[in-house]
């Protein structure tokens, strides 16, 4: 009997918090279940980020629930946009089809909303040429985001703007014009993402040794970031190293 209860006790605690704060009760079962993983799963999800605050918190936090549940915020998205057919629900929809890799579904709903009176969204025009550039419609990425510098504004000059631009580019055969804004983004853009991108450029236009110079910079980066988020960086580290024919 104590057994159980020692086993069980931390399953009732977190039990607890959920019915008392009104969390999604597929918890209660995974606390059934799994009586010590389940439990550590919620404290770090759920817990942790009440408790520290802050972007990295919330950062492992969404991690943790992702981990859990990936397809959560995709089907929220989606009852909102029955619910609600609104450019705002369907952007929702869009950008949880991306996080989960669904580039065609998610190139659909962009489309659909740069087909609205908000067209000249930035927002928009952002997330609609970064499904197309995952699908490899390099031209009509370039064309999104000519319109989008075309609007002025800080979304016109942002890194995110122009490793996009340099993606384009690079899939259009224009190495001059990817290199300048591969440049730019690759120490501006938060994460490891735009420095892959560029080391994998460098190997691929035969400048091995200013890529083995960007790797070296993407492993001290990489040691520097939060353990639960490592993971996820590490894919950008790996392209590089996959570029450089290296491990």
């Amino acid at each position: 009997m104590i057994y159980l209860i020692i086993t069980y006790l931390p399953s009732l605690l977190c039990g607890i918090h959920v019915v008392r704060t009104g969390r999604e009760m597929f918890w209660l079962w995974l606390f059934i279940i799994g009586p010590w993983l389940a439990p550590a799963f919620y404290v770090l999800a759920v817990l942790a980020p009440e408790w520290m605050g802050g972007r990295t918190a919330r950062g492992v936090g969404k991690a943790a629930r992702q981990a859990i549940d990936p397809e959560r915020d995709y089907r929220n998205a989606l009852r909102a946009l029955e619910d609600t057919p609104t450019v705002g629900n369907r952007m929702r929809v869009a950008q949880a089809a991306a996080a989960l890799g669904r580039w065609s579904d998610a190139e659909a709903h962009w489309a659909q909303c740069a087909e609205s009176q908000w067209a000249d969204d930035p927002a928009i025009l952002m997330g609609h040429a970064n499904a197309l550039l995952e699908l490899e419609r390099w031209r009509e990425a370039l064309s999104r985001l000519e319109q989008l510098k075309a609007l002025g504004g800080r979304e016109a000059t942002a890194p995110a703007t122009a490793l996009a631009f340099a993606r384009a580019y690079e899939g259009l055969g224009r190495d001059e014009d990817a290199d300048d804004a591969y440049r730019f983004a690759a120490d501006r853009v938060p994460g490891l993402e735009a420095g892959g991108r560029y080391v994998a450029f460098m190997a691929r236009t035969e400048r091995r040794q200013d890529a083995e110079i960007g790797l070296a910079e993407l492993e001290r980066r990489l040691q520097k970031i939060a353990p639960p988020l490592r993971a996820e960086a590490r894919v950008w580290r790996d392209m590089a190293a996959r570029a450089l024919g290296q491990n």
